[in-house]
């Protein structure tokens, strides 16, 4: 799509814009499941029929071990899909959504909305261990692509709409609305400023509203209150165990971060995707086959939530079949990933976090029991850690296990589990599992927001002092002659009568060697005029704006009362002012 020339729109028409990419998202999510839910009622029960209830388990399918061949037939329209339509909806989805805002000014292909929902159902559907948030958000960032390549607007606001998107996305979702917009801080959003959050959260209060029409107001799993942590709010002795939790989740993060990449990596030696999505799906399907003829149950396919309910209600308190989940799941995510499946990495972590969250609450309670502690909240704090350590988003993890289980004082726990994950994981890989797969293709994003100091600075407090006044008839050569004794460079400001004409950055080293010699240049045949002016009391963001706009070189600096003036002339700024400024704000937050 050709992009018209940008142009600013003003804060209230984007957040218009950005509640019809919440109306999107909502209904986006609704059409979302509904599309999984017939696919997996087709693919492994016979039934035409959209309802699905992904929180109760799969009944053993009619077709008996022929069940193997379901996510390889799956696999195989994934694979023509994204192979011949859009490559950018292979795999979990969030790291193609990072790339085209910090490396593509906001922009995806509105094709990626299509492609990206049908792919991701037929995965998902079919039996591929990947989760549904994953799609939607990256359906709904294009969609906020999308509204931002038709209507112009300046490349921050379509990347808001996209962060916006990725939020109602997640938010419709998981019904967490607070969670999407944090997801959006974290991990989509370059700036965060009130014109920028305010789209985000419209957008992610409209999906959650959305969303709540079809699916009800309901958490995402439900748990009976006697086995919550409001009954026997955390002690200190429980806190300490909770943070070995976090300690052993940020261990299976790390793992989950290792396998997965390594998983990509294994696959991508076969060069034909049909072959590379035959083999891989083969592995997945003889798994969920074995699992459901040993245990019961297929458990690994699809989003996994109905092991999670089972965990988080107490019907599932084995520690061996936990542990044994917990691996299969990452095995199974990694390989359907590597293979070519499209969906998220959300659910899966979700799913790995209650399995080794709801064995290590087993062994703990047998060890030492305490009533503060037991495998239900082991299971929702392993998930918080889990998600928060594999995605280096430790508000967004915690905020959505509260939103997901309504109980407040899972928030304490979360935090300090959480916190070990992550620490945990960064030790063992400093990326997480969003940007490993940035940085193996040479983009590398921020894993932090902080506050640039120096763009609130005055400009008399970054301007150098030490500028020449030349007018514009100067003899060029004597002024190498007179300055032949100093080193480095000069900033001379050039003026014609009452008037600033150019600014000219010199070299004074071009003396030596050259004091016989006679160019006959003067300051008015080299001074440069792609410079701009600036008071010494303007804040350095309206200098560097004005700068970029202008494609200047440097800023002569004035006194604050008065006119553009030679006479009132106290410093300049160059881009070499501006780099070492933003080096000295940059200090505090170094290791």
């Amino acid at each position: 799509m050709k992009l018209k020339l940008p142009q600013r729109i003003g804060l209230f028409r984007l957040s218009l814009l950005a509640i019809i990419v919440g109306l999107v998202a909502g209904f986006g999510a609704v059409a979302f499941r509904a599309l999984i839910g017939l696919i997996h009622n087709i693919g492994f029960l016979g039934h035409f029929a959209a309802a699905y209830g992904a929180n109760q388990f799969t009944p053993a399918s009619p077709w008996g071990p022929f069940i193997i061949l379901v996510p390889i037939i799956g696999g195989l329209i994934v694979t023509f899909l994204i192979t011949n339509f859009a490559p950018e909806a292979r795999g979990h989805g969030v790291p193609e959504v990072m790339d085209a805002i910090y490396y593509k000014e906001g922009i995806i292909r509105p094709v990626v909305v299509v492609i990206k929902s049908v792919a991701s159902a037929l995965s998902i559907g079919t039996g591929a261990a990947v989760g549904r948030e994953g799609p939607i958000i990256q359906i709904g960032s294009a969609m906020g692509s999308t509204l931002g390549q038709i209507i112009r607007m300046a490349p921050w606001q379509r990347i808001t709409l996209v962060a916006a998107g990725a939020g109602a996305g997640i938010a419709a979702t998981f019904n967490t609305p607070i969670g999407g917009v944090l997801f959006a801080i974290e991990l989509m959003m370059p700036e965060l400023s009130a014109r920028t959050f305010l789209p985000v959260a419209l957008a992610t209060g409209t999906a959650t509203f959305i969303g709540r029409i079809f699916f009800g107001i309901y958490p995402s799993f439900t748990i009976p209150a006697r086995l919550l942590l409001s009954q026997h709010p955390a002690s200190l002795p429980s806190l300490l165990l909770y943070a070995l939790l976090g300690a052993l989740i940020g261990l299976a993060a790390a793992a989950f971060v290792r396998g997965l990449t390594y998983a990509e990596d294994v696959f991508e030696l076969i060069e034909n995707p049909y072959l590379r999505n035959v083999v891989g799906m083969t592995l997945v399907g003889v798994l969920i086959y074995v699992l459901l003829i040993t245990a019961g149950h297929y458990y690994v396919e699809g989003v996994g939530y109905s092991t999670i309910q089972a965990i988080l209600t107490g019907d599932m308190t084995v520690p061996l079949l936990l542990a044994i989940l917990f691996v299969a799941k990452l095995a199974a995510t990694s390989t359907s990933l590597g293979a070519g499946a499209s969906g998220g990495i959300f659910s899966p972590s979700l799913f790995m976090g209650a399995t080794l969250g709801g064995a290590f609450g087993v062994i703990a309670h047998a060890a030492y029991p305490i009533e503060d502690l037991s495998v239900t909240t082991c299971a929702i704090v392993g998930m918080a850690a889990m998600v928060g350590g594999g995605t280096g988003a430790a508000m967004t993890a915690v905020t959505m296990i509260f939103e997901m289980t309504r109980d407040y004082d899972l928030v304490m726990p979360s935090i300090v589990a959480v916190a070990l994950a992550i620490g945990v994981r960064r030790v063992l890989s400093p990326e997480n599992i969003y940007t490993i797969k940035l940085v193996g293709r040479g983009h590398f994003v921020p894993k932090a927001l902080h506050a640039n100091m120096f763009l609130v600075r005055r400009a008399g407090e970054v301007m150098e002092r030490d500028v020449t006044v030349v007018p514009a008839d100067a003899d060029f050569d004597a002024f190498l002659r007179e300055t032949g004794g100093e080193r480095g460079f000069k900033h001379v400001v050039v003026t014609r009568g009452n008037h600033i004409a150019g600014v000219v950055r010199v070299n004074t080293a071009l003396r030596r060697g050259t004091e016989a010699a006679y160019t006959g240049v003067r300051f008015s045949d080299i001074a440069q005029r792609n410079f701009t002016l600036a008071r010494d009391t303007d804040i350095m963001f309206d200098v560097v704006q004005r700068m970029a706009r202008r494609n200047a070189a440097m800023t002569v600096v004035t006194t604050a009362d008065g006119r553009w003036r030679p006479s009132q002339i106290v410093g300049i700024i160059s881009k070499e002012h501006i780099a070492d400024s933003v080096s000295e704000s940059i200090k505090p937050f170094g290791e």
